[in-house]
């Protein structure tokens, strides 16, 4: 039964299906959000959940946190999680630069959400391609756009190694714009 309080979230997970690590089917991640969020459905394997329920995100945030290590078997101390309410993943859309998006055959688009993490920590670790990469960096992500003829020439990559990227998952904009949608629906 449908709590009429509840507010429907974006849920990303870092660091599950990603390489053959931390494997978990998303029937199960649904079964096992179910048991205390409403509406639960996923996109895609990599982690993207939508959800609803009364609490506010960071207490949404907590309780799955706190549940997965036991509900799952997970080889990583990097998987973590981010709850977006409509108003905070509507900010990450609308922060994206002109354009952004807009040319798939010539361009590879990411959006680098932060977790836990802030713009000013990030930014210190971009490393561009001046002729390959372009990089925006907005209040709850940073907008990643490269030349997908040159993407093996792009630095973006870099951040991997920084002290920030603990504080980053990553989606394409494809993923991130239909995340959008699934909260609006």
């Amino acid at each position: 039964m449908r709590d009429d309080a509840a507010m429907k979230y974006v849920v990303l997970f870092r660091g599950i299906n990603v390489g053959g690590r931390n494997k978990i089917p998303m029937a199960e991640l649904r079964k096992h959000l179910s048991a205390d969020f409403e509406e639960v459905s996923t996109y895609i394997q990599s982690g993207n959940v939508i959800l609803e329920s009364s609490l506010p995100a960071t207490k949404v945030a907590e309780r799955i946190d706190a549940g997965l290590g036991k509900a799952f078997t997970l080889d990583s101390d990097l998987v973590r999680v981010l709850v977006l309410d409509k108003e905070a993943y509507g900010e990450v859309i609308d922060q994206a630069p002109e354009g952004f998006g807009s040319d798939p055959d010539t361009y590879r688009y990411d959006v680098f959400f932060y977790m836990g993490v802030t713009a000013a920590q990030v930014e210190p670790h971009i490393v561009t391609h001046p002729e390959v990469d372009t990089v925006t960096v907005g209040k709850r992500a940073s907008y990643h756009r490269r030349i997908a003829a040159r993407a093996s020439s792009s630095r973006v990559n870099k951040i991997v190694s920084s002290l920030s990227y603990p504080g980053l998952t990553i989606r394409n904009w494809n993923t991130t714009t239909r995340l959008a949608a699934l909260l609006a629906e």
